[in-house]
């Protein structure tokens, strides 16, 4: 079992992971004055994988901590309408004013993640890139106590925390290291190639469902717009612009239209598909939050709003522990929230990526994703506000305080 040295530095937590899920926690964190690591063995504002939209309660979230102004001045363009095509229905959805979300947005993750580390940082959290974390470290009883792993320079890497909160996404390091066992596993695996385009004309969200065949665009930065194409894993094969346009044509005769008036990418990224999972998210001296601890098929864009909604849940849970308040109780209450707001989501999602329904029943699954979707902006507007420090005196101060929302 490996032993921490007295010269390893020490932290009240260490977020290993500083993609969206995990350097907003350790935003929410070290704004909270707690003594906060972030790790992240990539580099500083890189790409990666993602679908890019945000929901009203990811807008919602990024309000609340001061960081949309900071996502708008990047030239991310407001989102006001959402289109979906599903058999011979055309069906467009006006984003109206609600909860001070008045649009929604989709940066690219170049625009996002550094927003969210910069902010983490100015909360006065220790971030570094550079560090490939390998291992959880523990205690005689079997508590996570820190982690270990090594420098891209190759030198050996240890920190003590409180609680090592993973971060690190589906193939999670932290989970496999901590034990954390599936509680929900999905039955589809759809896969996804998109691409950035540029002249495309755009009015919004765009999702288009036909038996076999779904696509998407999403505005983002830099006046271009992210297309994707869903489908089965083998026929989407490897990705490219030869599937994704026959998908696109298959599911939208007026997306594929304007896709082909429109500037192509160089290249195009796949993700070749991946069932979902619920997992255990804490134990003794860890947590995981995002795609660690709860993934699902992105097909229907919401991972990223989950992602900011946990970070804040598990954020207060953290700073409860920290100021006092019994880990089990804290920890268990965030997941226990976590999977009231998540479990319809991720049942719908699994079913639609499954692409075995039928023009007569995507109707019925999206306005079943419609409802699930439908008390996680009233829970995060419920939070009490989080911007004032807490105390160590007062760990009530930081509880979670919405009611849990049935999933049912």
């Amino acid at each position: 079992m490996p032993v921490h040295r007295p010269a390893d530095p020490c932290y009240d937590v260490v977020v290993v992971g500083a993609r969206a899920a995990g350097a907003a926690t350790a935003h929410l964190l070290a704004r909270s004055g707690l003594h906060v690591l972030l790790v992240d063995r990539g580099r500083y504002g890189t790409d990666t994988l993602s679908t890019h939209a945000l929901m009203r309660g990811g807008v919602l979230q990024l309000s609340r901590w001061g960081l949309l102004e900071k996502i708008i001045a990047a030239g991310t363009p407001p989102v006001r309408r959402a289109t979906f095509r599903y058999a011979d229905a055309v069906v467009p959805v006006t984003i109206k004013p609600s909860y001070g979300v008045d649009a929604l947005y989709a940066p690219r993750r170049t625009v996002l993640d550094p927003i969210l580390v910069d902010a983490a940082a100015a909360a006065g959290a220790d971030v570094r890139f550079g560090i490939a974390v390998a291992d959880v470290d523990r205690d005689r009883g079997g508590a996570v106590t820190g982690v270990a792993g090594r420098t891209r320079d190759g030198q050996a890497f240890r920190a003590r925390a409180r609680i090592v909160v993973g971060a690190d996404g589906i193939r999670s390091t932290i989970a496999e290291r901590a034990g954390a066992p599936f509680e929900r596993i999905g039955t589809s695996a759809a896969a996804v190639t998109y691409g950035y385009w540029s002249g495309l004309r755009t009015d919004g969200y765009e999702w288009n469902f036909r038996p076999g065949a779904a696509s998407g665009l999403i505005p983002t930065n830099d006046g271009q717009a992210c297309v994707f194409a869903s489908a089965s894993p083998r026929r989407i094969g490897r990705g490219g612009l030869a599937p994704l346009t026959q998908i696109v044509a298959d599911s939208s005769a007026d997306l594929a239209g304007r896709l082909a008036a429109a500037d192509p990418p160089p290249a195009l990224r796949t993700f070749t598909g991946r069932p979902g999972h619920m997992r255990r998210s804490w134990g003794p001296g860890w947590a995981l939050v995002g795609d660690a601890g709860y993934f699902k098929d992105p097909l229907t864009a919401h991972g990223l709003t989950d992602a900011l909604r946990d970070a804040e849940l598990l954020a207060r849970g953290i700073t409860a522990v920290i100021g006092g308040a019994d880990e089990r109780d804290a920890l268990a209450r965030y997941q226990m929230t976590r999977d009231a707001l998540s479990t319809a989501l991720f049942d719908v999602t699994d079913a639609i990526a499954g692409h075995r329904w039928t023009d007569a029943e995507i109707s019925s699954l999206l306005l079943q994703l419609n409802a699930a979707m439908a008390g996680e902006v009233e829970t995060l507007a419920a939070l009490s506000p989080s911007d004032q420090p807490s105390t160590r005196s007062s760990p009530q101060t930081q509880l979670i305080r919405a009611r849990p929302v049935p999933s049912g």
